[in-house]
């Protein structure tokens, strides 16, 4: 199961940036026939967002103290003093504009320049900002794999 879910995490984020991408690209020519495909994306990136979330949560809270110790006591600490505490304070911004996007993307963007420009702006941060969190996720799964590698050899 653990395995499942460290699977699961990282590709919940990947999908909702993809689904972020859609709702982004779909908005520069919105028109009230693109309306309903970008509400549904940019649902699916608000729900894929938590669901990220509430994975990561749990396996921060139930494993990351044993990850924590072999990155802290590896060469590459930084991948927690760095990479971890901005994953934990950055991605709540992110949770906050995934949540705001489908508020936003509700608004008539067909006939509503205002809210199209909002939705733009929204969906174009969590696109860069979800790829930060992906590749800091990388940076912290190779900080365990290299602090387990260091301490086999005796470091």
């Amino acid at each position: 199961m653990e395995n499942f879910l460290l699977l699961t995490h990282p590709a919940a984020g990947g999908l909702a940036t993809l689904a972020a991408l859609w709702v982004f690209v779909d908005t520069l020519n919105a028109s009230s026939a693109s309306e309903a495909r970008i509400k549904n994306a940019s649902l699916i990136c608000a729900g894929l967002i938590w669901l990220a979330y509430f994975l990561g949560g749990y396996l921060y809270v139930m494993d990351y103290a044993a990850d924590k110790a072999i990155i802290k006591a590896g060469p590459w600490a930084f991948g927690h003093d760095f990479f971890m505490e901005v994953k934990e304070h950055v991605f709540l911004m992110l949770l906050l504009l995934a949540t705001y996007l489908p508020i936003a993307a509700f608004d008539g963007l067909g006939s509503n320049k205002a809210a199209r420009k909002i939705v733009l702006w929204v969906s174009g941060l969590i696109v860069p900002i979800s790829l930060s969190m992906e590749g800091s996720g990388a940076i912290i799964s190779v900080a365990v794999k290299i602090g387990l590698l260091f301490k086999l050899k005796g470091g």
